[in-house]
């Protein structure tokens, strides 16, 4: 966290690595200036380091939680949480390609070093203007990412700088700046009192041991094993008995009835030899 002098001391530490970093391509005496782009172009070789714009960030900007009481003292600082836009143009000799140089080495050394260092963070500090800066404090480092700018938007932004040519620039985008509240919230209470209760596992009011909760709950009771089926072996030989018993039903009728066929021959037999 840092305080509001935080963007202010970006803009300067971003000047001093570009200015720290122009060797070797650069061998020249280069000006590295925290201004806007001048009406007038300068003729000697400028770079002029530029913050267009201060957004919300939109990944953290509702991430800040209640920093109040019910009854309003203050539990926690409010933070705001910011993205810096820079327009970094460059100044030369056109003939010598001078703004395309610086440009080129400003590009190298920001994919080069994204993170911006301590030690520069610390160095822009020590600015009369800057003094209290706390940016170096803050646990939460700045990143430079390269702004993707079409013609159209290149157009609106070079716009709204009244009579200002247009130069050769790239943007980038600084994230994450970090401002915190003035007010100093209450100081926490201190404990007073500590009560420590020991039960055993087991003890009414224990909490029950974290390999023991399923076996706590009661088991279902077992279901009746089935008794064994032995009726099929047992109604085997009945099968076999009924069977047979069937059997000679069948065959007795047959005989039984050939008998009375036998002797109503017999008796027609024994009235034909009366009649003669």
């Amino acid at each position: 966290m840092s305080n509001a002098l935080a963007i202010a001391t970006v803009t300067q530490a971003l000047a001093l690595l570009i200015e720290n970093n122009l060797s070797p391509e650069m061998d020249i005496a280069v000006k590295v200036e925290t201004r806007k782009p001048p009406a007038e172009p300068p003729v000697e070789p400028t770079i002029n380091v530029f913050l267009y714009q201060v957004t919300p960030n939109p990944s953290m900007r509702h991430t800040d939680l209640p920093t109040r009481a019910s009854d309003g003292a203050l539990l926690k600082r409010p933070v705001a949480a910011l993205d810096l836009h820079f327009l970094i143009s460059a100044y030369g000799e056109e003939a010598e390609l001078v703004g395309q140089r610086l440009i080129g080495c400003v590009v190298r050394t920001l994919h080069e070093i994204p993170v911006l260092p301590a030690e520069l963070i610390e160095l822009a500090a020590e600015r009369p203007y800057l003094a209290g800066s706390d940016l170096v404090d803050s646990p939460q480092r700045l990143r430079f990412t390269p702004t993707v700018m079409d013609v159209d938007e290149t157009s609106k932004l070079w716009g709204m700088l009244h009579q200002t040519p247009y130069a050769l620039s790239v943007a980038y985008q600084a994230s994450l700046v970090l401002i915190e509240g003035r007010e100093r919230p209450l100081p926490v209470k201190p404990v007073e009192r500590r009560t420590v209760t020991v039960l055993p596992f087991g003890a009414p009011g224990a909490p029950v041991p974290p390999g023991r909760q399923e076996s706590a709950e009661p088991e279902p009771a077992p279901e009746p094993e089935a008794a064994p089926d032995v009726a099929p072996k047992a109604a085997a030989p009945a099968r076999k008995r009924a069977a047979a018993k069937t059997a000679k039903a069948a065959t007795k009728p047959v005989t039984k009835r050939a008998a009375p066929a036998r002797a109503r021959k017999g008796t027609e037999a024994g009235a034909d030899d009366k009649e003669s």
